[in-house]
């Protein structure tokens, strides 16, 4: 095993040897945050201290600055929609945290991560309509 696949490892199939859907939502949240910040966990910016969760999860808590974390090639202020384009980005970023909680009890489950992106894409839709 690679240090990707550690990393990828949910915490508790570390911890305690167990394989579980949680698990499996554990490592969606992961491919979430690599897929809109285009950075790996790996990445040199990432250090014992921040993980790829720790800074998009400090973005997420400071007004304004989901800009800061996504990848620039999907979110630029010049864009007409980047309003409705940060709503989305930042709906994104806060359902992979809910995959990403530390206890496999509190992660919500696949059928919420379904209907999750079904209304972050009808508000995204919707917002975009009106314009």
């Amino acid at each position: 095993m690679n240090s990707d696949d550690e990393l990828l490892m949910s915490i508790e199939y570390g911890s305690e040897g167990k394989v579980s859907t949680n698990g499996d939502v554990y490592s969606y949240g992961i491919l979430l945050l690599e897929m809109f910040t285009m950075k790996k966990p790996t990445n040199d910016i990432f250090s014992e201290e921040m993980s790829l969760k720790d800074w998009v999860s400090g973005a997420l808590l400071q007004e304004n600055s989901v800009d800061e974390v996504v990848a620039p090639s999907l979110l630029t202020r010049e864009d007409r929609h980047f309003s409705a384009k940060e709503q989305c980005v930042s709906s994104v970023f806060g359902l992979a945290m809910e995959c990403l909680a530390f206890s496999p009890d509190e992660r919500i489950n696949t059928i919420q991560i379904v209907s999750a992106l079904q209304k972050i894409k009808t508000r995204f839709l919707a917002s975009n309509k009106m314009r």
